[in-house]
């Protein structure tokens, strides 16, 4: 999550007059289900997320947008939809352009821009029609300045040193105030509005937002929360690190480090061996049956830093990339655009609609290389092993009798690759076109070229 600075450092807590729009008498009883559970919520080493920037996503940036492309979104192989926060924007977050919808106005409310209660309902509604669960933003950390908590409830919020409402510690997201996790009022609220879409639009789950910045034991008392509600399986992602999300209830977090890793490699020319000790030293920190989530970009990335196509070297790079990402382990991710190989930044504060004609070549690459990985046991759970190289990424993938080796030249050069005993003098079939490949004892492989083999 990132804000822009939109007010002035000293202006921390602006008078707005706001009618208080919440109960003051107690917490809302959590209302009726909208609909029967969804049963296809998939489990987690099968998940393939697809995150949709509603303002990018299509021309009108609202949910029938979505709903118009689901069966796109659905052939690409994704099972798990992602939509960035649906609420209404801080006022004061609106300067320059249509605000973050990370600063949250009201956790009950949708943001009109969006559409209605009944657009949501009816794109949750297709998107389980099509076997896609969905999961939505929450940002719990903080809200906006308008957000009728902060005249309601001034204590529910962190205080500076003067007295007034803070922003979150050491950020500049000036448009937005943080929220005081040591007041248990206010986290019964969060918790039930947070039951209150589960409810309400039938939503399989979230992805918390900065949940680094919340105590743990707020995370385990709500989800153990939303459990209360029956036959509901969930899909519970963190936007962090920390190892304890996992012990609260998360069953992913976030791949930053790995990601971070492979972008240096790209840009600096890395010995590819680092990839390989970030990508282990990443699962071994957390428990079994918990993943991370791996990815060449998402919203913050392509919006304040650059695209795959910039930072990985052009569309071979961007794909020779994915396909580290996306095979070695963890969970993959795309980001709506990434498909269609879109080399402009994607802002979210503001609205730059998708072109989905662009590269059709790459859209089926993708549709490729995903529906490979779904149907592998090998890539989704096998063991690794690893055969060193200085310019080309080579593993093979083990589980019970399926083996994939994986050849992902990372330099734009031609490199050629020394084969090693049990690979050289052997066949292959290429995963990916089925014909037929036979290795003597070295392979030159062309710029950001990869190769997908099985026996």
């Amino acid at each position: 999550m990132v804000c822009l600075l939109l007010l002035s450092c000293k202006d921390k807590n602006p008078d707005i007059p706001v009618t208080p729009v919440i109960p003051t008498n107690g917490i809302d009883t959590d209302p009726i289900a909208f609909a029967a559970p969804f049963s296809g919520v998939p489990v987690i080493k099968e998940v393939v997320m697809y995150e949709v920037n509603l303002r990018a996503f299509s021309a009108d940036g609202n949910f029938k947008g979505v709903q118009a492309r689901l069966d796109s979104i659905k052939a690409l192989g994704v099972n798990v939809l992602w939509l960035m926060p649906i609420h209404p924007v801080g006022v004061l977050n609106s300067v320059g352009g249509l605000g973050s919808p990370y600063a949250v106005k009201n956790y009950k409310e949708i943001n009109t821009e969006f559409g209605t209660l009944d657009d949501l309902q009816i794109l949750v509604k297709e998107a389980h029609n099509r076997n896609m669960a969905v999961i939505v933003d929450w940002v719990a950390n903080h809200t906006a300045w308008d957000n009728p908590w902060i005249t309601a409830h001034p204590d529910w919020y962190t205080k500076d040193a003067a007295g007034k409402i803070a922003i979150p510690a050491g950020t500049n997201w000036n448009d937005v105030a943080d929220l005081n996790y040591d007041n248990a009022t206010m986290r019964l609220f969060m918790i039930n509005a947070m039951k209150y879409w589960v409810l309400k639009a039938n939503l399989d789950g979230f992805r918390c937002d900065y949940a680094d910045g919340i105590p743990q034991d707020f995370w385990k008392q709500a989800f153990d929360s939303l459990k209360t509600i029956p036959n509901r399986n969930y899909i519970l992602l963190a936007e962090g690190i920390r190892s304890d999300h996992f012990d609260a209830g998360f069953q992913l977090n976030y791949g930053w480090d790995f990601y971070g890793k492979l972008k240096n490699t790209y840009k600096s020319n890395l010995n590819p061996s680092g990839i390989f000790q970030m990508h282990f030293t990443e699962l071994g920190n957390i428990p079994s049956n918990r993943f991370k989530l791996r990815f060449t970009t998402n919203h913050d990335e392509s919006a304040w830093t650059d695209t795959p196509i910039t930072l990985f070297n052009g569309q071979a790079g961007a794909m020779s990339a994915f396909v580290l990402s996306s095979y070695l382990g963890g969970v993959p991710l795309l980001y709506n655009g990434q498909e269609v190989g879109r080399a402009d930044k994607t802002p979210f504060f503001t609205r730059s609609p998708i072109n989905w004609q662009l590269n059709p070549s790459i859209l089926a690459e993708y549709k490729r290389l995903l529906a490979f990985r779904q149907a592998s046991n090998a890539l989704k759970e096998g063991t690794v092993t690893t055969f060193p190289d200085d310019n080309v990424v080579a593993f093979k993938k083990i589980f019970q009798t399926e083996q994939v080796v994986v050849l992902v030249n990372i330099r734009n050069a031609i490199s050629n690759f020394q084969l090693p005993a049990g690979l050289a003098n052997t066949t292959w079939q290429n995963a990916l076109d089925n014909t037929t490949l036979n290795l003597n004892t070295q392979l030159a492989l062309t710029p950001y070229q990869y190769l997908i083999l099985k026996p």
